[in-house]
């Protein structure tokens, strides 16, 4: 099987980030952003996924998270993408319903090269005690745009805003680990377009 491994740079004058993923990979992952509950988020992300990620972000913390959060998830979302080559011989779709105690999250994962994502949890959904909530979203939605691909997350339900997150960011991986496996009975694209 040829490597399926990408680095990537991004500079900005908001963010600093270098990252490294290997889509077959085990799991392990060293991950640095300065925040430590999306640390623990990525961690799991590649834990779940089997990704050996990479991640060493500095990005503008006095001002929020958003910026490190959001442009994170365009450098994974790049990096997989790249990874991922011509899709040949990939599964695809991706599904995974994921329990977290109280919380229920269900995710689904289309590599279609058509950017989207359908995030549905209720207005009220509460966040990590140091990680609003929002920014679950705003990863998820950058990851879909730069790595094109067709994402849906529904919150079920759940209680704890710690639950929440985890059950999102690893159903996320689980999902995106199927989509991304080689099955040994596609030939080709998977796609009747034999182009994705």
């Amino acid at each position: 099987m040829s490597s399926r491994t990408a680095s990537r740079t991004r500079n900005t004058a908001e963010t600093r980030i270098q990252l490294s993923i290997d889509l077959d990979g085990s799991g392990d992952s060293k991950i640095s952003t300065g925040i430590g509950f999306f640390d623990h988020m990525l961690t799991l992300f590649a834990r779940h996924g089997l990704f050996d990620l990479n991640v060493d972000a500095k990005g503008d913390l006095e001002v929020d998270f958003h910026h490190t959060v959001e442009d994170t998830g365009i450098v994974i979302g790049e990096a997989m993408r790249e990874a991922l080559a011509t899709k040949e011989g990939i599964k695809r779709y991706g599904s995974c319903y994921l329990p977290m105690d109280e919380t229920l999250a269900r995710v689904v994962v289309d590599l279609s090269n058509r950017p989207h994502l359908e995030f549905r949890a209720a207005p009220n959904t509460p966040s990590a005690p140091n990680f609003p909530f929002t920014l679950v979203e705003e990863f998820c939605r950058a990851l879909a745009s730069n790595l094109r691909a067709n994402i849906h997350i529904e919150l079920l339900y759940g209680r704890d805003g710690h639950h929440i997150a985890e059950a999102i960011f690893k159903g996320l991986a689980r999902a995106l680990r199927e989509a991304c496996e080689k099955d040994p009975r596609v030939k080709g694209i998977p796609s009747t377009k034999e182009a994705l």
